[in-house]
C-alpha cells in the first residue's frame, strides 16, 4: 500500500520540490519522512492546512518550489485560503490522502472525504483521483510538470484503498 511514496518522492526531487508543507498524516508518513530527510528539500509541519497555501506562496515568490501535503479532511480548513493560490495566480500542487472511503471506520470523515474532489474543483483547483499504485507518481509527475508551467492549482488525491486500512485502535 505504501509502494507508491518512493515513486512520488522521486517526482518531487525531479521536479525541483524545495518546500514539503505538511499536516502528520499515516497515509503520507514515508512520503514526509522522505522530504525531512532530504538535505535539498525544507519540511515544513503545519498546525493546520490552509497555513501551507501561505507557505507556498511565500516560497514561490522567494523562487522555491513546494508541495502540500494533507488529508481529505483538511479541504475544508482551505477554502478561504485557496482565494489567494487564484487571485495571486501562483502554483499548487497538493497531494491529498483520502479518507471517508474505502473501509471508513470513522464516520466523521466520510463527509469531507465524499465530497473533497468537488469542493476543490469549486474552489478552483483541478482534483485529480487516482485509485491504482502504479498511477500515483505518474500523476504526480503530470501534474507537477502542469502546475509549474502554467500556474496552476491541481491536487493529485490517492484514493483511500490505497492507504493503511486506521482504527481507533490502531
Amino acid at each position: 500500500m505504501s509502494g507508491w511514496a518512493e515513486d512520488v518522492f522521486d517526482v518531487l526531487v525531479s521536479a525541483e520540490i524545495r518546500q514539503a508543507a505538511y499536516v502528520p498524516d499515516m497515509g503520507l508518513k514515508k512520503l514526509i519522512e522522505m522530504c525531512i530527510a532530504d538535505d535539498a528539500m525544507t519540511a515544513v509541519s503545519l498546525t493546520t492546512e490552509e497555513e501551507g497555501l501561505a507557505l507556498l506562496g511565500g516560497a514561490w515568490m522567494g523562487g522555491d518550489r513546494g508541495v502540500l501535503m494533507m488529508q481529505s479532511s483538511g479541504v475544508g480548513n482551505c477554502i478561504n485560503m485557496l482565494s489567494l493560490t487564484r487571485s495571486c495566480e501562483f502554483p499548487l500542487l497538493m497531494i491529498v490522502t483520502m479518507r471517508g472511503q474505502d473501509q471508513e471506520f470513522n464516520s466523521w470523515q466520510r463527509p469531507m472525504g465524499q465530497n473533497a474532489q468537488e469542493i476543490l474543483g469549486l474552489a478552483g483547483v483541478c482534483a485529480r483521483m487516482i485509485e491504482e499504485t502504479d498511477a500515483v507518481a505518474p500523476a504526480v509527475a503530470s501534474a507537477a510538470e502542469e502546475v509549474f508551467a502554467t500556474n496552476a492549482r491541481i491536487a493529485v488525491m490517492v484514493h483511500q484503498k490505497l492507504m493503511p486500512i486506521k482504527t481507533f485502535g490502531k
